[in-house]
């Protein structure tokens, strides 16, 4: 029995089928350039010919979220600054497979050294594109996963974006991998294929061979290698549960976010992109409680147009109507930097120049953003948030420049809506602790706990050595939360969260008697959340709620709500 990290929830039962990428074979050697750049140029075109053939067949099975996916991987492939650097190295003497690896290398480490989830998907992206590009240059062949035609659960070190999307449900039970994490690539598609996957599993390589059977945990985090007989049939019951569990599910897609005693929240989706709009429709959700815009600014090479911008909100607007979309304005600095965006060198950039901070400054920025959002408001219900706000004056700075835009958009004979609240993230403890004060002037708080842990903890959550500081359920950190829907409160004010911390069901509970309005998380997670709060009864939970409040620990408050449910 090993144990992992469930990435995909579910049960399987299965034989291994053990998936050993071929080694390439990457030496320097002298070449002549000519010949060199022929061959890259020759496997570009095969690389991408794969790529769009790969995509072609996930159509119908993968959301346009993860068939999204493969249009970065050709957007790489595209990339003039990655090929330029690529065929350069070739012009200096080297081999094309050398060159490519060496380049590839330089851009994963600078990626996975960064602490945001969206640029490490970036790194794997690239692993992804120029393994393909090199095993083309070698004339290697690559499994072909799509070619599997009996029941398995697949066992790899890792699994691409590519390998994940030729997998045929059907005969795929589920994966398991010896590395990874609940945010890559493959664990996301895992999820929106509903396969179990079980990932970062040390030693599962070693473990297990080809042909031996298998049991996945992938609510537990388990893997049990050769299972006895009673292993396999109590998990082969848990299999039949698990399906009749996730078809009920389904049945509260059309249903209120209601609790027992008849308390409605909001439990809205998290997107990054108008792709993301699939999950969020085919989940039910109430809306969505965080638009990231920062991601139509990345993957290219300037500055989004106000035209393009405006697109992007629109679609995602019209496609929700009525319900609400909360638009979070560019969120970009502290390891999230724009190539044609000078930043300045930071020893912290997470306390430095970055989100509210670079807009106050780049004022040209904000404004193109505020007027394309504020051009998109009549097409549904749009509420605009700030990020990363320290100060009163910061809001009000910002709030001043927004009813400018508003006033020119209007003087300029261009209709805005009349309803658009304006409201801020609340991710810094300053801004907790005077929540009473900030509410005053904003419409709403969406409280965002990946940031308000670490700032509150001093802890960077990506640092092993420190990682046992994140503790979003530290009683310090839910009376930063209860001040902040207090505050909001008091002015008659709504207070959402769209961290981490709104899509856990552990938290729920506890949440829910602290009154928060709205909880925002992946749309994968919203059925699970609304069953939770059907369950839950809104007075009992203030008790609870109140309980974790006076504890001295998360263990201690992890323990009461685990007896209350």
């Amino acid at each position: 029995m090993l144990k992992g990290i469930a990435a995909s929830a579910g049960y399987a039962v299965s034989k291994v089928y053990k998936l050993e990428r071929p080694l390439l074979n990457i030496e320097k050697k002298a070449a002549l350039a000519s010949e060199e750049l022929e061959k890259l140029e020759l496997a570009l075109k095969q690389t991408e010919a794969d790529i769009k053939m790969i995509q072609s067949k996930a159509v119908g099975r993968l959301s346009d979220e993860d068939l999204a996916i493969f249009d970065a991987h050709l957007m790489v492939l595209a990339d003039p600054e990655f090929i330029g650097q690529i065929k350069a190295n070739i012009e200096a003497g080297v081999n094309a497979e050398y060159a490519v690896n060496e380049i590839a290398n330089n851009f994963i480490a600078i990626f996975e050294g960064m602490d945001d989830d969206y640029f490490k998907e970036r790194a794997a992206d690239i692993k992804d594109v120029t393994y393909r590009l090199m095993a083309h240059i070698l004339k290697v062949n690559i499994p072909d996963l799509s070619l599997i035609n009996e029941d398995v659960v697949i066992v790899a070190e890792d699994l691409t974006p590519s390998d994940t999307a030729q997998l045929n449900r059907k005969f795929t039970k589920g994966f398991a991998t010896e590395i990874g994490g609940r945010t890559s690539h493959s664990a996301i598609m895992a999820r929106s294929l509903e396969i179990p996957a079980v990932v970062g599993t040390p030693g599962l390589l070693s473990a297990a061979k080809h042909g031996d059977e298998i049991v996945l945990d992938a609510v537990n985090g388990l893997v049990i290698i050769n299972p006895d007989a009673d292993e396999k049939a109590k998990y082969n019951e848990k299999v039949v549960e698990y399906q009749t569990y996730r078809a009920s599910l389904k049945e509260l897609v059309n249903l209120k976010s209601v609790t027992l005693d008849d308390v409605e929240v909001e439990i809205a989706a998290n997107i990054g992109t108008p792709e993301d709009l699939v999950g969020v429709l085919e989940n039910g959700a109430d809306g969505i409680g965080l638009y990231r815009t920062e991601f139509l600014y990345m993957d290219r090479n300037e500055l989004p147009s106000e035209e393009v911008q405006y697109e992007a909100y629109k679609t995602v607007l019209e496609a929700v109507n009525p319900k609400p979309v909360v638009v979070r304005t560019l969120d970009i600095g502290g390891d999230k930097n724009l190539p044609y965006l000078s930043m300045p060198e930071e020893m912290n950039p997470f306390l430095g120049y970055r989100a509210i901070r670079l807009c106050l400054d780049q004022t040209d920025i904000f404004i193109t953003q505020l007027r394309a959002l504020l051009r998109a408001s009549v097409y549904g219900t749009l509420r605009i948030m700030f990020p990363m706000i320290a100060t009163i004056d910061e809001f009000r700075q910002a709030k001043a420049i927004y009813n400018e835009v508003r006033a020119d958009l209007i003087k300029e004979g261009i209709e805005v809506a009349d309803n658009v609240e304006v409201g801020m993230m609340v991710e810094i403890p300053a801004a907790a602790i005077l929540a009473d004060q900030f509410a005053k002037e904003a419409d709403f708080f969406s409280i965002g706990t990946n940031d308000l842990v670490q700032y509150s903890m001093a802890a960077d959550r990506m640092s092993e050595k420190v990682s046992y500081l994140y503790q979003p359920l530290n009683p310090s950190i839910l009376r930063l939360i209860k001040l902040t829907i207090d505050g909001a409160h008091k002015e008659g004010k709504w207070c959402g969260m769209c961290g981490e911390l709104a899509g856990d069901a552990m938290a729920a509970p506890v949440l829910l008697g602290l009154g928060l309005d709205e909880f925002s998380m992946s749309a994968s997670s919203i059925l699970e959340a609304r069953k939770m709060i059907r369950s839950l009864k809104q007075s009992e939970m203030k008790k609870l709620a109140e309980a974790a409040l006076a504890c001295s620990t998360s263990d201690e408050v992890i323990e009461l709500i685990e007896k209350a449910l």
